[in-house]
């Protein structure tokens, strides 16, 4: 699964290199057989885009979709755990796959940063890395049905991703995990953004907005890939 590689590079903050590699991102993908031709013709809109379209206006288009709230981020962590004290640990945790997997990343982007996670993908053999991409299937589902409803073409994208993955894109699984209320101005973007206040307590008082149970079978697979043995698909 090399091509969960140049994903990756897609779904990245849009620059002139990727620009000049459009052609042949392209031609790569459509190359791969272990790739579903339909669903690589449907990134087609998304290539052509990124390979014509003025860089500022590409990079502008890419801020407003997946940076400026948090339903469509690209941080998988963010959809299951928000700003909780859990995601810390989460975090740590899948570093230390990427550890022992012999990768060190690089940059200032978090463990979870979903082009991040394909990287990693993209080392493994073919079954492990369909597996592990299944992992955050819910989440992969949410994207994919939130940008659908927007009429990105990063859709398709998270379509294949998806389809890759072999979770299956009901809506049953698209509203197992309800979208954020984003805001609407960037006054309302600093407020939702900003840290909330720790607090140091005897026992920890319930959350009233948990995580459904797909989300904690999520979060217990990507804490402990051993579990993917026994877990079933959609």
């Amino acid at each position: 699964m090399k091509s969960l590689h140049l994903i990756s590079l897609l779904l990245q903050y849009p620059s002139r290199e990727l620009q000049e590699v459009s052609g042949e991102l392209r031609e790569r993908l459509a190359l791969d057989p272990a790739l579903p031709a339909d669903a690589v013709a449907a990134l087609d809109p998304l290539l052509t885009r990124l390979e014509t379209s003025d860089i500022y206006d590409a990079q502008e288009t890419y801020v407003e979709l997946f940076d400026r709230g948090r339903a469509h981020s690209l941080h998988l962590f963010e959809h299951v755990h928000g700003e909780s004290r859990d995601r810390g640990q989460a975090m740590v945790d899948l570093r230390q796959r990427y550890l022992d997997a012999g990768l060190e990343p690089q940059g200032n982007e978090l463990p979870d940063y979903l082009p991040l996670f394909l990287d990693y993908c993209s080392t493994l053999p073919e079954a492990a890395a369909r597996d592990t991409l299944a992992e955050p299937g819910v989440v992969l589902i949410a994207l994919a049905a939130r940008l659908a409803e927007k009429q990105s073409d990063y859709a398709p994208l998270f379509a294949m991703l998806c389809e890759i993955a072999g979770v299956e894109m009901d809506e049953e699984a698209a509203k197992a995990m309800p979208p954020p209320d984003d805001p609407e101005t960037l006054e309302a973007l600093d407020a939702q953004w900003q840290e909330e206040e720790i607090r140091f307590t005897a026992e920890a008082a319930p959350d009233p907005g948990a995580a459904c149970p797909k989300v904690n079978a999520l979060l217990d697979l990507m804490r402990d890939p051993s579990l993917a043995s026994t877990a079933t698909r959609n």
